[in-house]
């Protein structure tokens, strides 16, 4: 089990980034929430990882903090949520609003989410009620501004930065028709990618 690296983040394109440790390039992939909290490429960084073997594919999912892996692991338990599912629960809200959507029932605010159906946000309310408790973050309103690093930060806006959130919201899940009606909503000529991704996912919740 791999659980944690430590090293240069050389690139990142979200929800991707490759991270050098000691000569070695490891892939991974994070939640938004996660994603957007990394420096700059070039940076040292350390990343809390979970890892999955399949027949066909190692797969390594990387966050911040062991909070978020910590929910990642609770949401593959529960019954039809996959880790692409669960990275893109987490990629649409923080841990804290997640908490909150289940113990107060907001079904209404799951189903945004892709890949989420009615039945699926039923059962992760059911299942996951119990597990989460006693996270104590429970009152955080979903409706509340993510408060992820750089976000009210100017940046200069780069070139591709539309077709970068159009990419990064296809990853996730989301229909071609829905990431792009998403990202020309909430569109901004000063925006990064960064920061339209973003956007485009909160105009959604």
């Amino acid at each position: 089990m791999i659980g944690r690296l430590q090293g240069v983040l050389l690139e990142k394109q979200a929800p991707d980034i490759l991270l050098d440790v000691a000569g070695v390039g490891y892939e991974v992939q994070l939640p938004l929430t996660s994603f957007y909290q990394l420096p700059e490429p070039g940076s040292q960084t350390t990343i809390y990882t979970h890892f999955v073997v399949r027949e066909d594919a190692q797969l390594l999912y990387g966050f911040i903090t062991q909070t978020e892996r910590s929910l990642f692991r609770q949401l593959i338990k529960a019954n039809g949520v996959g880790p692409k599912l669960a990275l893109t629960i987490l990629s649409g809200m923080t841990a804290q609003q997640f908490v909150h959507c289940v113990l107060h029932d907001e079904i209404t605010t799951l189903v945004k989410l892709p890949g989420v159906g009615k039945k699926t946000a039923e059962r992760l309310v059911i299942e996951m009620r119990d597990r989460l408790k006693d996270w104590g973050v429970g009152n955080t309103p979903v409706t509340d501004k993510l408060t992820l690093a750089g976000e009210d930060a100017i940046f200069a806006p780069p070139a591709s930065a539309e077709q970068d959130a159009l990419g990064a919201l296809l990853a996730l899940g989301y229909s071609q028709a829905q990431a792009s009606k998403a990202v020309k909503l909430v569109k901004r000529a000063d925006m990064s990618s960064e920061q339209l991704i973003m956007a485009a996912l909160k105009s959604m919740i």
